[in-house]
């Protein structure tokens, strides 16, 4: 149960372990777009949070230590969330969920990019309140404010998308 809260060895990286688990997120959130179905997706992040709430939690009794930094299912199981506005933007103007694929074409990797550099950043600089729901128990601390700073993240994405479109307009 260590190893897959630890990321599958990737938070044994001595540098930046969460930048790490957080590219093991965007392989996370690949599995997810394969279902091609916004309820599945969802579905599947959340049995994914869930999941990251019970083995961090255990993985923090099993090390001795609150939030230990070679722990990042939490990042993992939160960067779905992350894409989630882009995710609802294109079903919504396509009538289908995107493909993995689509994240990575010469015309959105920068798009992409953004999101995930935007992603560590308010986990990192965690504003209210992210740093707050690091004091609730166990595993829930070390998920919540993942899952919290990614939904900055969409308030981001949903922003940028607002203006572009008024700019369009």
């Amino acid at each position: 149960m260590l190893w897959v809260a630890q990321g599958f060895g990737v938070g044994r990286i001595p540098v930046a372990p969460g930048t790490f688990g957080a590219l093991v997120g965007l392989l996370w959130f690949g599995l997810l777009l394969m279902t091609g179905n916004l309820w599945l997706f969802t579905a599947g992040t959340l049995a994914g949070i869930a999941l990251s709430v019970w083995l961090c939690g255990a993985a923090e009794k099993e090390l001795g230590e609150k939030d230990p930094g070679s722990v990042v299912l939490d990042e993992i199981a939160a960067l779905p969330v992350s894409f989630f506005g882009w995710v609802t933007i294109v079903l919504w103007q396509t009538g289908s969920l995107p493909s993995f694929a689509y994240f990575l074409s010469a015309r959105t990797w920068p798009l992409t990019l953004g999101v995930f550099a935007i992603s560590r950043f308010f986990d990192v600089a965690k504003p209210w309140p992210v740093r707050q729901s690091q004091s609730l128990p166990g595993g829930w601390g070390v998920t919540i404010d993942d899952v919290l700073a990614s939904v900055y993240v969409n308030v981001v994405v949903v922003l940028v998308y607002a203006g572009r479109t008024l700019l369009v307009s």
